[in-house]
């Protein structure tokens, strides 16, 4: 190793830890670290207060079966026992059977309004308007063709309904309940991934990262401002290279960013192990194609190169602000940036060996998000030692072209002219 390139890095290891330290040691960092537990009782707050509306409705909201009394049992028990296959929050509302009346003060027989079926309609109809319960979905009629009516929202429990009272017909034709079925139920663990559990572990790979990046390296955009606002960079430039300075910067941010994961990293692995089995199960079936261990491997190394490559991005463009006010209006087009590529590496994952999902996995700043679902997908290694030397090219373009773009824009230095253009104007001195 010659002495120059020792000498590079330890300049850039000098920034690094200057602007660690700078950054960690400081009692913001405290609120920085805890914002997702901060955000995350924000959103259980609201969730809950959600949640007990939305009970509140759901108490009242009724299935009705308008059917005489001798048909109500059949009714209740197939609604019984079709209603235990559904989970809780995915159940059709309660059912209430009521019996068809006639109009009061019109004899039967006396006026064509007192047909049963004319009465058994308008009573239907009646249901909707009653304010001590919300009926989503009424039948009426005979079981074999019965009428069923349903509001805006009522189209499943309408469907729903129907299946009860076909369970409910078959059962009064038998004479008796439907039989029973007494099932064996054996719960089996598959030797290998399924296709669905790659790609749920494909869209969680991409999730994951685009989450992280968002979450912290948008932070890098303002950490050359102050500097340039008390001087400190002119200081910097004049005893350290630019490119020195800004890979500096970007390894002390990632580092706060290796510290922030681990942390909460940690956190969520201990809250992992206390999930009940049929969760730890459910988890068991997301597998990558290539392997948990190796996946670990590659979900760190993609979300490395993907923080150094929207880092040095980041950190040119906001380099060029002089003020928050600039830096403000530098975050809209940052997370239009990260959104786009995260919608387009979900797109890559979720449909595999197309040409979306590779110019997803080519294009530098979706590459990582890519490549990380490509893991999940495919179990061939090879394309991600391809990925990671081309996602690296591209992070020493970046930060050549940020330190090249502050050099001559904001330090007005004449000693950034191109290589070539330096060359030709040697030769014709000479």
């Amino acid at each position: 190793m010659s002495s120059q390139l020792k000498r590079s890095i330890r300049q850039t290891l000098t920034i690094a830890r200057r602007d660690f330290i700078a950054t960690v040691f400081t009692p913001i960092f405290l609120l920085f670290l805890f914002a997702p537990l901060i955000m995350g009782s924000f959103g259980a707050i609201g969730g809950l207060g959600a949640a007990s509306v939305a009970d509140g409705a759901s108490d009242k909201t009724r299935i009705v079966a308008i059917l005489p009394r001798d048909l109500a049992p059949a009714m209740t028990t197939a609604d019984t026992r079709l209603r235990a296959a559904f989970r809780r929050d995915e159940a059709p509302p309660t059912l209430t059977v009521i019996e068809p009346g006639i109009e009061p003060g019109i004899a039967p027989g006396t006026d064509p309004k007192t047909d049963p079926a004319v009465v058994a309609a308008r009573q239907a109809d009646a249901q909707f308007a009653r304010h001590d319960l919300e009926a989503s979905a009424v039948l009426y009629g005979p079981l074999d063709a019965p009428t069923i009516l349903y509001g805006a929202r009522g189209s499943r429990a309408a469907d729903y309904l129907a299946l009860v009272a076909g369970d409910a017909l078959a059962a009064q034709r038998l004479g008796s309940d439907m039989p029973r079925v007494v099932a064996t139920k054996r719960q089996v663990v598959r030797d290998t991934p399924s296709a669905s559990g790659q790609h749920q572990s494909a869209f969680f790979a991409v999730f994951g990262i685009f989450f992280l990046t968002l979450f912290l390296s948008g932070q890098v955009v303002g950490t050359m401002a102050e500097e340039r606002n008390n001087k400190v960079i002119e200081v910097l430039a004049a005893a350290v290279p630019l490119e020195s300075v800004f890979l500096g910067k970007l390894v002390g941010m990632f580092g706060v960013a290796v510290l922030f994961v681990g942390f909460w990293g940690t956190v969520v692995g201990q809250i992992g192990a206390l999930l009940p089995p049929g969760a730890a199960a459910a988890l068991a079936e997301i597998v990558p194609a290539v392997g948990l261990p190796t996946f670990v491997i590659l979900f760190g190394a993609y979300f490395t190169m993907a923080y150094l490559l929207l880092g040095s991005v980041f950190l040119g463009v906001g380099a060029q602000a002089s003020t928050m006010r600039e830096i403000q209006m530098l975050s809209l087009p940052i997370t239009i940036i990260q959104v786009a590529m995260f919608g387009l590496a979900t797109a890559a994952a979720s449909h595999p060996g197309t040409w979306l999902a590779t110019v997803a996995e080519v294009f530098p700043l979706s590459s990582p998000f890519a490549m990380a679902g490509h893991a999940a997908n495919s179990p061939g290694l090879w394309p991600h030692v391809a990925a990671l030397a081309w996602q690296l090219l591209w992070v020493t373009i970046f930060i050549s072209v940020g330190a090249r773009l502050f050099r001559r824009g904001v330090l007005q230095s004449g000693s950034a002219r191109p290589f070539w253009r330096r060359r030709a104007r040697h030769a014709k001195a000479n």
